[in-house]
This record gives C-alpha cells, structure tokens and sequence, in this order.
C-alpha cells in the first residue's frame, strides 16, 4: 500500500547551541504559563465541573503545571452522546478531509514544537532529547496515518462478475465511539496516535488521556481545534480510570477501546470489553499494547562496546519508563565481566537530575507510587543478586533514582520476570547462546529485544525464534519509527496490533461489501 510520499519528522540536534536557545526560550514561555486552569471540552463546549486535579512537576514536585477540571459520570453521559451525535457527521465526511484534519494538525505542532516538547519536560520529566523525540513521533503519527487514510480510499473497488453480471464494491467504514485511554510516558506521541488512528477512520472519540500528564494532552485538543476538527469529534474528558475508565470501558455503545497502560488494566479492560451487556448488539474491539520485560542478548562473538553502549541507552533513556525498554541484558559467559565492567562505566557517567538543565541525561520518574514501586524492587534486587551501579534514591524535591544495574541474577528471578518500568537493569549470565535464546523468550510478554551478535546465523535464528514483535540486531531496544518499525508486541505486551503500521487505521474499520445486479 501506497503512503503518498510520507517522510519522517527530522529529530532536533541538541550538540548544537542555537537549538538549546530555542528549547530553554521554549521552556520559559511554559514556565511563563504554568498555574492556569482547564476545562473539559465535550461537544465544543468549554466545561468545569466541582472536581480539579493538580497536575505537578516530578522534577519539583511543589510546583504545580496545571490545574485541569474532571469528568464525573454526568460529564462522561454527555461526551458519550456528544460523540454518538458527532459520528452520525463525522463518518460521512470525505475520508481526504479527516485526513486533512491531520495534517493541519501536524503543521501546528510542528510550528509549536519545542513549546510541545517543553511541557512535556515539565510535565512529564523528559529530557530534551526524549521530549523532541516525543513530539516528533506525535507528528509523524499524524503525517503517515493521514496518508494511509488515503490510501486505503483508493482500495474501494469495482469489479464485474461476468457470471452473474454483478457490479461489486467493498469499502471500508468506520465502527462508531470509542474510548481512548493514554498512557502518561509518551503523552503526546500515543495519545496523537491512538487518537488520530481512529478520527481519521471517521469514528468518533471520548479521550482520557493518563492523570499525570493532562496539561500536554489538553494542548494536542486545542491543536485540534485549531486545526478545524468539529465539535464533538473529539471529546477531551480526564478523570479517574476506575470511575469514568470503567463506564466507557463497559458502556453498550462504546464500538472499540484503545488502551496502552499497565498489564493488569490491560487485562480488565480486555475482559469487560468481551461481555455483552443489554442494549449492545456488537461486539467490541480493544487495541491495546500492555508492556514488555524487554531483554538484549549478547553473543559470545560480538562487539563490546556496541553491547554495553545499547543495553545502557536502552534501560535508561527516559528513566527507563519507556515499554521499550531494556530491563534485562542477558550476556553469554564468555564475554560477561567485560560487558558488565562496561555496562558499570558508561552508567555511573550518566547525568542524572533536572530534565530542564540541557545536560541532563535522565530525569524522575513518574510520580510517588512509580517511584515507591521502583525503589521496593531495587531492595528486591540486592536480595536476588548483586547491586553494581546506581541503588540510590530521593523524593524529596523530585522523583529521582540513580540509574540500577544487579547482576548475577538467575534467570527466573523476580527481577528478571517482572514489569518494574523504571531505571532499573537486570543482568543474567547465559552458557552459550542456546541458552541465552531461553532466556530472551522465558517471560510472559513478548514486546521489544535485541541481539548483539556478529554470528549471521544466530542472527537469522533470533529472527525467527526470538518471539517479540519488535526485534532489532546490533542496536538498542528503544525507538520505533513510525511507519518503518511498526510497533506492538505478543503475548502479555497486547493485542498483537502493530501502531504505526500499514494494518493498524484497518483495525478501527470494518469492511463492507455491496453486490447490484443489473
């Protein structure tokens, strides 16, 4: 399938000075605009209610970015028949004009891009880097799933059936509401993408987006309205996953869910979506993508410093709260203490404090609870093996924790089987690289990993036996591009659906074919 000339966004380089000016002016003009308060938008209309969350800064944690009103129920029954309403438009409007919406609405986060990247410092923690990679996938997301809106138009076809001298079509439709529920570690790139995904498509959307990363989420809305998406196409409506979540997640007219969070939300959401309740007369679809523990296997016959330098940019960029992430390096024996001896060098050197200075490397973590879970596992950790770099911690201005290596861990230990999401490696040693190839798959999810090796045939065997859906040789674990590495995972990582790639608008339509005898 054609994508109509589609071409990545350029990652801003940080080495040079003029670009540092133009993020640090970016981030005063956020800083300039911290404080204020936002509303719902359901329907077009600008809506507060009795209930505002804070939204705070975990460099600073007293410093507040956002005040943001939430949905309770009678604000989420009115985004729901705002957006029955709206689709009843919405999905006959040319496919070319969605996709249009699209594409407007990459032109003004392109033109606002360091600002968009800025709040994300603020709100979310990231660094430069990370935060420009962010936006930049955010746009990339609009760019290519625009242009495959259009390709997909061009797949309704006419046929004639010389036997019954029929002409037949098939065109693909859009299924109705849906419910978006966005994570908070890529707080624009996979709320612009999950969302995008399914307005494109002609369905309509409640979006929700994740409780610590409101204010950015509520800037993507204003983009899309400037952009001149129609009210109600997009329902912004934060609140409690456990009151509001739940009701999208079990209401009879929600058509699908599209999820990326936790395994264990994940799981729930999957299984209230399957029931059948009164009034429903379809079933629903979940797209969701749950996490990864994700490993790198090094091979015997491979490139040092390649190794360590991948398994360190893969546990800690971005806090090592990316699903992405490598949180297992999983090394043959043969070359063990150099890897690990490497591994331990280049992470001590990493710069770890204040996303908003341009030298820092990694910034906090999430919030109190992902920073009490984080520091619970490193304890765990010096029990299970041996702590070699990082293991410190402190909550008292900010989040932060030291990037975490422990080695000489069996391979079944908790730290090496589950989910921690934070700046925390686990490294085990492996026989030969049969062994190690158990390893890489004996987890229950199956979402990103790699393999240092300059074996051609072990190479060829990981591509078919390394079961992840996302594998990449002799590189880093992390940073998918959309449109060329689509991305998702198997098992508990999710649904098997690939965002940013050629099968996944299809996942938010539904074929139909139409037969006229003349």
């Amino acid at each position: 399938m054609a994508i109509y000339s589609y071409q990545t966004e350029p990652l801003t380089d940080f080495t040079k000075v003029e670009h540092q000016v133009a993020y640090q002016e970016a981030l005063a003009y956020v800083e300039a605009n911290l404080g204020k308060t936002y509303p719902l938008i359901i329907g077009g209309k600008m809506i507060q209610t009795g209930r505002l969350y804070t939204s705070k800064n975990p460099s600073m944690h007293k410093e507040a970015i956002g005040h943001i009103f939430q949905a309770g129920m009678d604000e989420a029954k009115l985004a729901m028949d705002s957006a029955l309403n709206a689709f009843e438009q919405w999905k006959r409007v040319s496919p070319s004009v969605r996709a249009d919406v699209l594409f407007k609405t990459a032109g003004i986060i392109r033109r606002r891009k360091h600002e968009f990247s800025a709040w994300m410092t603020k709100e979310a923690g990231k660094s430069y880097a990370e935060a420009d990679g962010d936006t930049a996938e955010a746009i990339d997301f609009l760019e290519y799933y625009g242009r495959q809106m259009l390709a997909l138009e061009r797949i309704d076809d006419c046929v004639l059936s010389r036997r019954n001298m029929e002409r037949n079509t098939y065109k693909y439709i859009p299924l109705g509401v849906g419910a978006i529920i966005a994570p908070w570690n890529f707080p624009l790139a996979i709320l612009v993408g999950m969302t995008s995904a399914a307005i494109v498509a002609g369905n309509t959307v409640i979006m929700k987006p994740a409780m610590t990363t409101q204010v950015i989420a509520y800037k993507f809305m204003e983009a899309l309205i400037e952009a001149g998406l129609p009210a109600g196409v997009v329902n912004f409506c934060p609140g409690k996953g456990s009151e509001i979540g739940d009701w999208f997640v079990k209401h009879p007219k929600t058509r699908f869910i599209s999820f990326t969070g936790s395994k264990e939300v994940g799981i729930n959401i999957y299984e209230e979506a399957a029931k059948v309740r009164p009034g429903q007369i379809w079933l629903k679809r979940v797209i969701a993508e749950m996490g990864g523990k994700d490993g790198i296997l090094v091979d015997s016959n491979c490139d040092i410093e390649l190794a360590a330098e991948a398994i360190v940019k893969s546990a800690f960029g971005f806090s090592g709260q990316k699903c992405s992430a490598c949180s297992r390096a999983i090394i043959h024996q043969d070359v063990y203490d150099e890897v690990v001896q490497k591994i331990i060098t280049k992470t001590n050197a990493l710069k770890v404090g204040n996303p908003s200075l341009s030298t820092t490397f990694m910034g906090p973590v999430n919030d109190k609870r992902d920073f009490d879970k984080i520091v619970e596992y490193i304890e765990i950790g010096k029990q299970e093996g041996k702590l070699v770099a990082g293991g410190g911690y402190l909550d008292e201005v900010g989040y932060f924790i030291e990037p975490t290596v422990i080695i000489d861990l069996d391979e079944n230990a908790r730290l090496m089987q589950e989910e921690i999401f934070g700046p925390v490696l686990a490294v085990c040693k492996v026989r030969d690289f049969d062994h190690g190839m158990v390893v890489a798959n004996n987890t229950e999810f199956g979402l990103t990993g790699a393999i240092i090796s300059n074996n051609r045939e072990h190479l060829e065997r990981a591509k078919e036996d390394f079961h992840v859906g996302n594998l990449y040789l002799n590189r880093k674990c992390t940073g998918a591009i959309v449109g060329y590495q689509p991305f998702g995972g198997f098992n508990m990582s999710g649904t098997d659906s690939k965002a940013g790639g050629p099968d996944y608008l299809v996942l938010h339509l539904q074929g139909k074919t139409v037969s006229e005898a003349f």
